[in-house]
């Protein structure tokens, strides 16, 4: 231990030794910075591009849920028509069936329609 403190040249040795640890930390310090600013910079534009990903995903949800209550509600009316077609074919083929009787349901259910 002594040779190396000699070799090294006493307190100036340990000086040096000093310093280069001290000046490792704060390389490494730097290097920590320099890689968290590269991160930041690479992450940027990420995070814009999932911002607009997410605006893309509400818009498209909104447009998905009106498209199925429109498809809802033409269900419903195709139900009501096809409803309305049997009443029609009922009283036309029905043995007692009438001219009178048929425009009778047939101006009734256009009323319906109507409102």
């Amino acid at each position: 231990m002594l040779s190396v403190l000699g070799v090294l040249g006493g307190a100036g040795g340990l000086a040096a030794i000093a310093a280069v640890v001290v000046q490792r930390g704060k390389f490494r310090a730097e290097a920590a910075d320099m890689l968290t600013d590269t991160a930041l910079t690479l992450v940027q534009p990420m995070r814009a591009r999932v911002t607009e990903l997410e605006a893309e995903a509400q818009s498209a949800r909104e447009l998905l849920r009106a498209s199925d209550e429109r498809a809802r509600r033409l269900q419903l009316t195709v139900a009501e028509l096809r409803a309305m077609l049997d009443r029609w074919y009922a009283l036309i083929f029905a043995p007692d069936a009438t001219v009178r009787a048929i425009r009778y349901a047939v101006r009734e259910d256009r009323r319906k329609l109507d409102r």
